[in-house]
């Protein structure tokens, strides 16, 4: 009987040390991906932040001015801008399957010519976007805010078109760079600009005195910095090859191009945002409920 139960107590055994080694390998595999994963993630996330803030303590500055002041740049930066980054961001985004296509296949010099093929693309956008900055008054008192708030909106947005032709150079740049895991690239420079724009914000808003004429050129400067520092890194480096200058190959087969990037252009939880605050218009003295959504 004994004989008979030693080779179970040895399978038994075995079977122990196998599933802890399975777990000990699965927990080492686990950690490594997730090393890995959060090496490219992370400095992504962190760029996503920067970028983000840039609006977020515009914002801010505002509020020290006055309520209409503050309700004028969180429209503009809500609804007008929030939809012209919405569509930028959803068409550069189509810019990502291509280039980790061309980047996994080892056609380097492919990343160059989608970047350049997104950029006339996101361009000719951007003028078509225009009229919305331009008319923006009349149409956010069709949706029902207030003439007040949408005259100092509209004001506010006609200073912001530099940044709306930053959107549509910026985002395929990104995406060109993150296919080949320059991540870093971007969070250093995003960081540094975000950086310089809190301090000139201050200066120009508080200090000085420009109120949103300096917000305005804060904003605008720094997204420009952003896109030009960028760019500057891939001049220099050539991007390992990704990058050979300029070509003609990027008007070619540009309706496919179109029609992949209108595929991704809708990216709605932009629009929650915008519908909220343009709801908001609607409320008696509406000062107030816009700026608190806005913080919010």
């Amino acid at each position: 009987m004994a004989a008979d139960t030693v080779p179970l107590l040895n399978d038994r055994d075995g079977n122990d040390i196998n599933k802890g080694e399975k777990l000990v390998s699965w927990v080492k595999e686990f950690g490594s991906e997730s090393k890995r994963l959060w090496h490219i993630a992370g400095p992504a996330i962190f760029t996503a932040l920067c970028q983000y803030s840039l609006g977020a303590f515009t914002l801010t500055f505002a509020g020290r001015l006055s309520e209409l002041d503050l309700a004028a740049v969180s429209v503009e930066n809500s609804v007008i801008a929030g939809l012209s980054f919405g569509v930028m961001l959803g068409m550069g985004s189509a810019l990502e399957t291509l280039c980790g296509q061309a980047y996994g296949a080892g056609r380097l010099r492919m990343l160059g010519v989608y970047m350049q093929r997104s950029w006339v693309i996101l361009l000719v956008t951007a003028c078509l976007l225009v009229p919305i900055y331009i008319w923006s008054p009349p149409i956010l008192v069709l949706f029902g805010e207030t003439t007040e708030i949408s005259t100092a909106a509209g004001k506010f947005a006609l200073w912001m078109l530099p940044q709306l032709f930053a959107y549509a150079l910026n985002f395929p740049i990104q995406k060109f760079l993150q296919a080949q895991r320059k991540v870093m690239v971007m969070a250093w420079i995003s960081a540094v600009v975000l950086v310089l724009h809190i301090f000139f914000s201050w200066l120009l808003i508080l200090k000085l005195g420009w109120g949103l004429i300096g917000a305005a050129i804060t904003l605008n400067t720094s997204w420009w910095l952003i896109v030009i520092g960028q760019f500057l890194y891939i001049l220099i480096t050539k991007s390992d090859g990704a990058w050979s200058g300029f070509s003609w190959l990027a008007f070619v087969d540009l309706f496919g191009f179109v029609k992949l990037s209108l595929a991704s252009a809708i990216i709605l939880e932009f629009w929650y945002l915008m519908m909220l605050i343009v709801i908001t218009g609607h409320l008696s003295n509406p000062l107030v409920p816009v700026d608190a959504i806005s913080i919010w």
